[in-house]
């Protein structure tokens, strides 16, 4: 059964502080057609009006008639569209709330390795007073080593050179 909205349930201010700059015009337009709406439902009355039947029999001569039309009035039913969609919604919203929470997870998970990798950073020697021994200590994998892997400078995999690169084959004319 409908019931009477007497004001938007809608807290616009929450929606307004989660809409991005771009969509602000966009957010404004479809606040101002709701607000519309709510007030032309607001304007008309909630019951339809009430009729003095009693005026009527009294003023039209055709016996039955005005019974005819109060019976008849008073059967008419507007038919209220049955809500199809609230299901849809609710599942939506329960979906996107589980992808809300791995994300919230995941992100925690990151955050604790990020914080683990600063708190890691800060208690190596500040990098201007390091030594090359001292880097190649901290950060095995990006410290030059020229004794078990010696490299060409610009020190990149482009540069270097390639043990596929003896077997190139010969052209002959």
């Amino acid at each position: 059964m409908a019931r009477r909205i007497a004001q938007s349930s809608i807290n616009w201010t929450a929606i307004a502080e989660r809409v991005p700059p771009a969509q602000k015009t966009n957010f404004i337009a479809f606040k101002s057609k709701s607000d519309k709406y709510l007030r032309s439902v607001l304007a008309n009355p909630e019951a339809p009006p009430k009729i003095d039947w009693a005026v009527y029999k009294n003023k039209v001569p055709i016996a039955g008639m005005v019974d005819s039309f109060q019976k008849q009035y008073e059967s008419m039913k507007v038919p209220y569209p049955a809500d199809t969609t609230s299901a849809q919604v609710d599942q939506q919203k329960e979906q996107v709330t589980k992808q809300i929470k791995q994300f919230v997870a995941d992100s925690q998970t990151r955050i604790a390795e990020h914080e683990k990798a600063i708190a890691h950073l800060k208690s190596l020697l500040p990098f201007n007073q390091m030594t090359m021994e001292d880097f190649k200590d901290a950060f095995p994998e990006a410290a030059l080593d020229p004794l078990n892997n010696p490299t060409f400078f610009p020190h990149t995999d482009d540069e270097q050179p390639h043990p596929d690169d003896d077997k190139k084959p010969t052209e002959h004319h």
